[in-house]
């Protein structure tokens, strides 16, 4: 095998929580993570010595994507390359539909798919656990980008726990013309007391016994608090889509995305119609919930 092909999906919060932070300067989170069926496509090939100078190339559809040490893709490759004796060299090329600096993992996401190509490209038999070490080394979210699914993300994020698969629910996702600073986001956090604190265990067990309503009615996200007053159309939008028939509409991660959730293909088309008539800056995409 010279060449393979990854599906890299993206992921939204379900709920997010701060509850502490450490002193490393890490914060302790408590989430819950879901998969998406919008996805990024990393194709991973070999570049032996008598090809091409070894060593790792990237190459991208989106200009604003870096192709150095700045991509997480390339500290993954890194990584694996040193990790196990690979002598031979690798081409990424990364074909972006996660929109960039979004709150959905788009970097972290890829990175997963370097670490999981390059396992299966090399033939090397890494355990899960052990690429999740990995994973936890590069960023915070390549842990359960490795896992996807539903899952209850805790400590930085590394501490995963598998929950029952969420229906495939439509979703609409709106990502503002506006780039967030997730370091910024945690550092005006800290800044004051969190006042109201999202109930992760209730959406947790509303999982469990599959109630998706509970749920949505469950759903919060503390980075909501800080990121909304820098983009103000988030609130408008989060509303906007609610009335227009969302189950459930939030914030994802430190922002400034925010999706909606429908209870019907017909609903979300409707919707999207409707939002596709605004004069909003920013990109909107129809996709849906996702188990891997």
């Amino acid at each position: 095998m010279c060449e393979i092909k990854k599906n890299a999906y993206a992921k939204i919060n379900l709920g997010l929580d701060v509850t502490g932070l450490r002193e490393d300067g890490y914060h302790e989170v408590k989430m819950v993570m879901q998969s998406l069926l919008l996805h990024d496509t990393v194709t991973l090939r070999k570049t032996g010595e008598q090809e091409e100078t070894p060593g790792i190339r990237i190459t991208v559809n989106d200009p604003a994507l870096p192709t150095d040490r700045r991509n997480l893709c390339y500290k993954a490759a890194e990584r694996m390359l040193s990790a196990y004796g690979i002598s031979e060299g690798i081409s990424i090329d990364i074909r972006k539909e996660i929109p960039i600096a979004a709150g959905l993992a788009g970097g972290s996401t890829d990175a997963a798919a370097v670490l999981t190509g390059i396992n299966e490209l090399f033939s090397l038999g890494v355990a899960e656990e052990e690429l999740m070490a990995h994973g936890k080394q590069i960023g915070a979210d390549v842990p359960f980008c490795l896992m996807g699914g539903t899952a209850l993300s805790e400590g930085i994020g590394e501490k995963l726990t598998a929950l029952p698969a969420m229906p495939a629910y439509p979703v609409l996702l709106f990502k503002p013309d506006t780039d967030v600073s997730t370091a910024s986001v945690y550092k005006r956090l800290d800044e004051k007391p969190i006042e109201v604190h999202p109930d992760i265990d209730g959406v947790v067990a509303a999982i469990r016994r599959g109630e998706p309503a509970g749920v949505f009615s469950r759903m919060g996200n503390v980075l909501a608090t800080v990121t909304e007053e820098d983009v103000t159309i988030v609130p408008v939008v989060k509303e906007k889509m609610k009335a227009l028939g969302a189950l459930g509409a939030m914030m994802s991660g430190s922002g400034p995305t925010v999706f909606g959730i429908f209870g019907t293909e017909k609903a979300a088309d409707d919707a999207y119609a409707v939002l596709k008539k605004e004069k909003w800056k920013g990109r909107l995409i129809r996709t849906a919930l996702f188990h891997v």
